[in-house]
């Protein structure tokens, strides 16, 4: 294949499907907790197993689906009708309410919100099984197979700004859709347009010619096979690299909002000029980084990439104690810093992975992906962070606004240097990377 067949179509298939799943994801890891702890019980203990539970169905959801898109040698299918049944699941899940389940069951009030809670729960769990089909297996599978080393990078690049456009896109603006019209009616929305983005993948999506069907259902544990393993040692290196930034990621993530509404007092509009100005200044420069990438070693520019995103994190560790004029300039350029590595290291860790995933088996180790990218850094993550947080016990301000998920402590600034400090084990695993994949290459 040649950078020629990566033309306009699939331009837009990768924006359009993308983003939209990427902002249904953030709508999901942003508001689907609130509108839980909102309206149906303010149960802390619920949204944690919602969010637990959520990683679990998602990476198992995408061991199993990516086999089968390999097994029928179809991505189009699973992508376009699982975009459209997601987005149904979606609209659904907005009017789950105790008032409901009252009614239609006839059961206390009490006992009505147990069941709507568990409710929930569970219609988290099966949009999760519909989104990871179509996005986390299938989507993610295609792209591979339409996209070559030469030009990777670029694409790579595009595909790891789309979270962080879908960030803005969810921080900024969904929060006014809520006051505006409410939950139910936001969530059917959403669901409306990731249906109608599945009834467009029915028109727009296209197969790549030499996608043929491979392997069975024996094969859901093909990516963690020992000879899989060391047959592909590069992979499962930059896969690792992936769990270490992961994890340094979720340590902090969760909490980056409450900690500038809450510790460093910032009000929305000054968060969200902070937030939205480190994302796109952060993503113009990757721009420029990914296209680079594709002219020089990606293994090596590793180094440049985890130095920028440690130091980000060591500056919002320290972007305290000023008046507030410094504070936000200081955090802001911490931010952008911070947002630049990770742009970058998500972006050149995804080409690698795609760059060193064998062609035949790329459905059957998505699932292998999902585990070190999705669901030990969201269990372990936040455990550190928030075990930090419990420790360090700084009290809740008096604030009016202060619309966080407790009411016994905020977010510590020490959650940043956790995250910078654990993703220096990076540069321990980089060398090895390079070695291997010089060997590899001979």
């Amino acid at each position: 294949m040649n950078e020629k067949r990566f033309g306009k179509r699939e331009w837009l298939v990768l924006v359009l499907f993308g983003l939209v799943g990427q902002i249904a994801w953030s709508v999901e890891n942003m508001y689907f907790n609130l509108f839980v702890f909102e309206t149906v019980a303010p149960s802390l203990t619920t949204v944690t197993l919602m969010v637990q539970l959520s990683g679990i169905a998602a990476t198992l959801t995408t061991l199993a689906a990516g086999t089968l898109s390999d097994k029928t040698g179809n991505r189009r299918s699973f992508i376009s009708w699982g975009y459209a049944i997601w987005g149904i699941t979606v609209a659904l899940f907005g009017f789950l309410s105790p008032e409901l389940t009252e009614k239609l069951l006839g059961c206390g009030y009490d006992k009505a919100v147990m069941i709507t809670l568990a409710a929930v729960v569970a219609g988290d769990c099966v949009m999760t099984l519909f989104g990871s089909t179509a996005n986390d297996a299938c989507f993610n599978a295609w792209v591979t197979d339409n996209t070559e080393s030469a030009f990777r990078g670029k694409v790579e690049g595009v595909l790891s700004i789309l979270p962080l456009a879908a960030m803005l896109i969810v921080a900024g603006g969904f929060g006014i859709i809520v006051e505006m019209i409410g939950y139910s009616m936001m969530f059917l929305c959403l669901g409306i347009v990731i249906s109608v983005c599945g009834v467009c993948g029915i028109f727009l999506l296209k197969d790549n010619p030499a996608l043929r069907r491979s392997g069975n259902f024996g094969d859901i544990l093909y990516g963690f096979r020992p000879g899989v393993i060391k047959a592909n040692s590069p992979l499962y290196l930059t896969l690792c690299l992936v769990l270490i930034y992961g994890i340094a990621c979720q340590i902090f993530m969760p909490y980056l909002i409450i900690y500038m509404k809450t510790f460093l007092g910032f009000s929305v509009i000054e968060y969200s000029i902070v937030f939205g100005a480190a994302i796109i200044l952060g993503a113009a420069v990757n721009l420029y980084l990914t296209g680079l990438s594709d002219r020089k070693n990606k293994n090596t520019m590793l180094y440049f990439a985890a130095a920028i995103f440690s130091a980000g994190l060591f500056g919002m560790y320290f972007a305290k104690g000023m008046d507030k004029t410094a504070t936000l300039i200081t955090f802001g350029i911490a931010g952008f810093v911070m947002i630049a590595g990770y742009i970058l290291i998500s972006a050149l860790c995804g080409s690698l992975v795609r760059d060193y995933t064998p062609e035949g088996v790329v459905g059957k180790l998505q699932g292998v992906r999902m585990v070190f990218s999705v669901l030990i850094p969201m269990i372990a993550g936040p455990m550190i962070g928030n075990a930090i947080n419990a420790a360090m016990n700084i009290p809740l301000p008096d604030m009016e606004s202060a619309d966080v998920m407790t009411t016994q402590y905020i977010p510590a600034p020490e959650i940043f240097l956790a995250g910078a400090l654990f993703s220096l084990l990076m540069f321990a695993l980089i060398p090895i990377l390079v070695k291997t994949s010089k060997n590899k290459n001979r």
